[in-house]
């Protein structure tokens, strides 16, 4: 598939919660991943033609964190915005009328 060359064509919505928790925890097992056995986990890429994959390991660390914070801030939001869309409008009370019963 070739490269975009703008965003015109593009469209989507928004992640729902599940995709963002998902997403939450690939970043995590990324990051573990990352520090347990060294390994190059989500920003695997090779310069030139032929060269071995060469990516600073404390960089990749640094992206995932970044990206988590995000992803955790998206999360939040996501869940307020839900959360004020599922109110009712009168503010989240709700009252009922009882009846006076006279003896």
């Amino acid at each position: 598939m070739a490269d975009l060359t703008d965003l015109s064509g593009v469209s989507g919505s928004g992640l729902s919660v599940e995709q963002i928790r998902g997403i939450l925890s690939q970043i995590d097992l990324d990051v573990l991943n990352l520090l347990r056995d060294g390994k190059l986990s989500a920003l695997k890429y090779g310069v030139g033609a032929g060269a071995k994959a060469s990516v600073d390991r404390g960089a990749n660390l640094m992206a995932l964190l970044k990206a988590r914070v995000h992803y955790e801030e998206l999360l939040r939001s996501t869940e307020e915005r839900i959360a004020r869309e599922s109110e009712p409008e009168h503010g989240g009370w709700e009252v009922s009328q009882g009846e006076l019963w006279e003896k």
